[in-house]
């Protein structure tokens, strides 16, 4: 006989009281769903429509033909693949109804597939995984030397976006770089730091008024420039959580796995500003 989430005695690990764990901690740790818009779906494929080129317009004299254009269109097909993470607890344990138990199980599942979602939207994960930023082509990329001692490049950064039509509203950098930066001062012998801060969340970072996120998913040395409305993660609305004790029968031990689908989006790479540093020869 399986164990199903409707059978008397596991109420304690049924997905009404483990969603909130699994789903609410993984959107709150995650840099990639941080920084990047989000699109829900509940479909195995997303098509996502994208514009290259506009319908031309012009001045036209009072009584004269306009002139037809046509738009240049394009399309990107994203397909979300499966994120999951596995926990094995004892029954025992599966049957407490202490919330510290609940939650510990909870938080090490949405650990996992936060790191596991951001090492692939920042990376460049092997097949199955989505691709990620590692991968796409065409981004911008900005030049900052061989060691950040000033912010010109990520206003360079920012002003490229701009030159395409976007806005930068977020910048990642691996722990190390953010670090580097950090200790930047605007003046020589000063104990003022470069960066600004976000007065809404006081240990947040700011590059000239744009939010600096941390992640070790992000490769030293690169800092990502990213406008939220040009860059998505694709997910399919049901986050699930699914229970089974069949396989572990002998130990009396229970399998707790979630699973989400999620796939990334680049319509527009032009729009993404990589700012690295020059590797020494």
């Amino acid at each position: 006989m399986s164990l199903f989430t409707s059978t008397a005695g596991v109420s304690g690990i049924t997905p009404d009281d483990y969603g909130p764990l699994i789903i609410e901690p993984v959107e709150r740790q995650s840099v990639a769903l941080q920084v990047a818009g989000t699109l829900k779906t509940s479909s195995t494929k997303v098509h996502i429509p994208i514009v290259h080129t506009d319908a031309g317009a012009s001045f036209v004299t009072e009584g004269e033909e306009i002139a037809p254009t046509d738009a240049s269109l394009g399309e990107l097909e994203v397909m979300p693949a499966k994120c999951a993470g596995l926990s094995i607890v004892s029954s025992e344990l599966a049957e407490d109804s202490d919330p510290d138990a609940q939650k510990l199980v909870g938080d090490g599942l949405a650990r996992s597939i936060a790191r596991v979602l951001d090492q692939s939207f920042f990376g460049s994960l092997p097949f199955p995984a989505p691709k990620g930023l590692e991968t796409v082509d065409g981004v911008g990329t900005v030049d900052a030397g061989t060691k950040f001692t000033n912010l010109d490049a990520f206003q360079e950064a920012i002003n490229r976006a701009e030159d395409v039509g976007a806005t930068i509203t977020a910048f990642a950098a691996n722990p190390a770089d953010a670090l580097t930066l950090a200790k930047l001062k605007q003046a020589k012998d000063s104990n003022v730091p470069l960066l600004g801060s976000d007065p809404t969340t006081p240990t947040r970072r700011t590059i000239l008024g744009v939010p600096l996120y941390v992640s070790n998913a992000v490769t030293a040395g690169t800092v990502w420039g990213i406008p939220r409305d040009r860059v998505m993660v694709v997910m399919r609305r049901n986050v699930t959580l699914d229970v089974s004790k069949h396989a572990r029968f002998t130990s009396d031990q229970v399998a707790i796995k979630a699973t989400m689908r999620a796939a990334h989006a680049f319509p527009h790479p032009a729009a993404i500003q990589r700012v690295s540093l020059t590797k020494a020869s």
